[in-house]
């Protein structure tokens, strides 16, 4: 069987595994089996957390809609229940939005749907 050396594969390979390591502390971004390690634990964590970061603005969005709407005497679920009965087609975004930005629109908004 022949000799396979894989010098420059890898060494581009574990050069570039420490390169998405750099800035960690200690062995993470100096040892290449910790650093694998921590990369492989960062992928996880990154994967997740841009699924949870979509739970978190909607949440905010929803406290924003709520705030707004019980100042004006209503609460949430009534709101969103007379949303969807007068066929209002605005996400919990652009309500959120339209709640912090422009308090006139969203009176007029309440004034509709009631």
């Amino acid at each position: 069987m022949t000799r396979v050396k894989r010098g420059y594969v890898a060494r581009k390979r574990r050069r570039s595994i420490l390169c998405q390591r750099a800035g960690s502390r200690g062995a993470h971004s100096i040892l290449f089996r910790n650093a694998q390690q921590q990369n492989m634990k960062a992928m996880i964590y990154s994967h997740e957390h841009r699924k949870k970061r979509k739970r978190d603005f909607r949440s905010l969005w929803v406290t924003r809609i709520n705030a707004a709407v019980r100042e004006q005497g209503l609460s949430y679920n009534k709101f969103i229940f007379l949303l969807k009965t007068h066929k209002v087609l605005l996400n919990r975004k652009m309500l959120a939005q339209i709640a912090i930005l422009d308090i006139t629109s969203f009176k007029k908004l309440l004034l509709v749907i009631n």
